[in-house]
């Protein structure tokens, strides 16, 4: 590695890595033995899913984000697909859905339960049928609504719209590569691939080891590296610098990155020299602040880098270093961290050697921690999409919506309402003010009351509480039958499962009031349909 000033200014060369005490980990996770180049894992502020090793099929277990400690080793699974999963992403605006990859050649959607998995789920929401050969990659849309890449061993790269009706989806929306007249071509096989910001350009890398920028509406390719020095495997675009990174290998072995102007793919705009290591290296980046981490497959340690627009465009800043090797990594969401300690970054290592996923937390050090820190949380990403699937196969192209971290505040949508959106909220509004409604909702909410003394939610059972269909059905608690179903659990031995049990049960509660919520919309708008079917039988005899 080439010599680096240790004065250079930067309010980030302080930040360390903070792992996460055994007890605050996720131990006991039978971690996946697949050699496939991925991560494995995946997290959002509600849930982390880790692809798991199990005998005949393929399986992932999907644990709330508080559920720390030891893990049952009978803990419920996501176990559709009928081969080995390879690859697991969260909808980045739906935190109760996620998408997996698998050998047996299918992408499968899953609706997790607000409540978590309490039973084996084996019936996914969709299922994705259109390749032929095992599925390697998925990636969503950072923009649209309901878009996801996929890209498998036969040659193809599809876009799916998942907001499709229907159970099972056998046609694309988009087929971005596809082989021609039976030819292979080695670009084809992607390697890894990332979206730009607005998600108007892809770049991607193959098994040519060549970065390659393509339109993903039409499959243009619009740029492609003629490099010799510099064999990419993984790519990642860096927003707001316009730029991109690939990691990669030099002609001598060498772990290499290199940064790229993505309208001119010629040369590289720096490349450098890490280690002699042979374990790949997935580049992470965090537009907010500009740092990036690379960590490698089979390291134990993460380093930090800052990158800027002008030369020499990166700076070393220092590194984590732990002696057990990661095996893959998860990242959480910025709006998952914790503002309070100055959390500017979390991973989720997973050591295999351990069955041990271990959060680990980048922390720029302050002094004044009750003070919210502007300048390390600017405006970032939020889960709010910018445009629907079909706005963007028209063209369009936009952000993504912006939030503050700042705690109390609400995310504000930038870009105009739609006539149908504006439509249905002057139904609501209207619906609001109907007395029919009125008087249908203060029905509900004595019923509620009604419930709630009958069958007590706090108190009774602690450590998981389930309401008893022997007694009343499961709409009255507003959920479905198989959401909440009763689980056996042993009394809480320790303070930490009586917290884990205590965060289990507010998310339960939360949920079930959201959908009861919801199911009182419904009602009101039957009653009003009603109410209008008997006005015009009425006037029409």
């Amino acid at each position: 590695m080439s010599w680096r000033s240790s004065f250079r200014c930067s309010k980030f060369r302080h930040v360390f890595g903070k792992p996460a005490t055994r007890e605050h980990g996720y131990d006991g996770v039978p971690i996946t033995r697949s050699v496939h180049d991925n991560h494995y894992c995946a997290a959002n502020p509600c849930f982390i899913a880790v692809v798991t090793e199990c005998g005949g099929g393929g399986s992932f277990l999907v644990l709330p984000i508080h559920h720390t400690g030891r893990v049952d080793p009978q803990h419920p699974r996501v176990c559709g697909h009928s081969a080995r999963v390879l690859d697991v992403k969260w909808n980045p605006f739906d935190d109760h859905c996620i998408a997996s990859c698998s050998e047996d050649c299918t992408v499968k959607i899953w609706d997790i339960p607000v409540c978590g998995v309490q039973q084996n789920l084996t019936q996914a929401r969709k299922t994705l049928i259109g390749h032929s050969r095992r599925v390697g990659l998925i990636e969503w849309h950072p923009t649209a609504e309901g878009l996801l890449l996929s890209s498998a061993y036969d040659y193809k790269v599809l876009l799916w719209d998942v907001s499709q009706p229907g159970a099972a989806l056998r046609s694309p929306v988009r087929v971005v590569l596809a082989p021609l007249l039976h030819r292979h071509p080695p670009e084809m096989l992607l390697l890894s691939v990332s979206f730009s910001s607005d998600g108007s350009r892809l770049a991607l890398t193959s098994k040519d080891r060549r970065v390659r920028v393509l339109d993903p509406r039409t499959g243009k390719i619009l740029q492609a590296s003629s490099s010799k020095t510099h064999r990419a495997s993984k790519v990642l675009y860096i927003g707001g610098l316009k730029m991109l990174l690939s990691t990669g290998s030099s002609p001598w072995n060498h772990r290499q990155i290199a940064l790229w102007d993505p309208d001119d793919l010629s040369e590289p705009l720096y490349e450098e020299d890490l280690d002699g290591s042979a374990g790949v290296l997935f580049p992470f980046y965090d537009p907010d602040t500009h740092m990036l981490y690379l960590a490698g497959k089979g390291d134990g340690n993460i380093r930090y880098y800052e990158l800027s627009a002008e030369k020499p465009y990166i700076s070393f800043l220092t590194e984590f270093r732990s002696l057990l090797p990661q095996k893959g990594l998860g990242v959480m969401p910025k709006r998952g961290l914790d503002v309070n300690i100055c959390e500017v970054f979390r991973f989720y290592r997973l050591i295999a050697i351990k069955d041990l996923v271990e959060p680990l937390s980048m922390i720029v050090p302050r002094k004044q921690l009750e003070i919210f820190q502007e300048d390390l949380y600017p405006m970032t990403a939020g889960n709010k999409a910018a445009m629907t699937a079909q706005e963007w196969l028209r063209g369009v192209n936009r952000g993504p919506v912006l939030m503050s971290l700042r705690p109390g505040t609400n995310i504000a949508n930038p870009y105009p309402e739609t006539p149908a959106d504006k439509g249905l909220e002057r139904q609501l509004s209207a619906l609001s003010m109907n007395p029919v409604f009125l008087s249908l909702q203060s029905f509900l909410q004595e019923q509620l009351a009604y419930q709630d003394a009958k069958y007590p939610r706090e108190g009774s059972d602690l450590w998981g509480w389930q309401p008893d269909e022997t007694q009343a059905p499961a709409w009255a608690f507003g959920c479905t039958p198989h959401c909440c179903e009763p689980a056996e659990r042993p009394p809480p031995t320790s303070e930490s499962e009586l917290l884990q049990a205590f965060y289990r049960q507010q998310e339960e509660i939360r949920g079930l009031r959201e959908q009861l919520n919801h199911k009182e919309v419904r009602i009101a708008q039957l009653e009003l349909e009603i109410k209008n079917t008997r006005n015009n039988m009425r006037a029409a005899f």
